[in-house]
């Protein structure tokens, strides 16, 4: 598969087989997220690989709509680092594109994944953090299911004329 083709095919998958996700394809989620760019390189992010069954049916709680987490052989949360930073206020865009890279390589290696929102709720983010056990300098910033899809979910064209303007 080819970077169009993920982009167009990417879906929310929310259920997995029961095998584990290969360290050297883990390995390239994470070097895929760490490629993406960031306001004045500021790379503002930490990763945590959970594969620990116990801590991802904890992850499945820290949110109404992460149940589903419970079943899947692998999450990664992306962290943001904080503190003083020259680019602060462009730490959630650099989370955001380090997310995508990591979702579309997803993706390309033919792994299902899905997205469950975290920041900027307060709430979610002090669960993960907590059951991360994350230091006071890291933040749960985008927590992320991800394992061998056990459904499938037709591609959406989602392109709309009218929200293009020419100029």
């Amino acid at each position: 598969m080819n970077t169009e083709e993920a982009i167009f095919t990417r879906r929310s998958i929310r259920k997995y087989e029961e095998r584990p996700v290969e360290d050297e394809k883990i390995e390239k989620l994470l070097r895929a997220a760490m490629a993406a760019p960031s306001a004045m390189n500021q790379q503002p992010w930490e990763f945590y690989v959970v594969k620990s069954k116990e801590k991802i049916k904890e992850l499945a709680g820290t949110s109404p709509f992460a149940a589903f987490v419970a079943k899947a052989p692998l999450a990664i949360v992306i962290c943001q680092k904080t503190g003083f930073s020259p680019a602060a206020q462009f730490k959630d865009v650099d989370c955001s594109i380090a997310s995508e890279n990591l979702w579309l390589m997803a993706t390309e290696l033919g792994l299902g994944a899905v997205w469950i929102g975290t920041a900027p709720a307060e709430s979610r983010i002090e669960r993960v953090g907590k059951v991360l056990g994350l230091p006071k300098n890291l933040k749960a910033f985008s927590l992320f299911a991800i394992g061998y899809p056990a459904e499938e979910k037709d591609a959406v064209d989602r392109y709309d004329e009218k929200r293009v303007h020419m100029i």
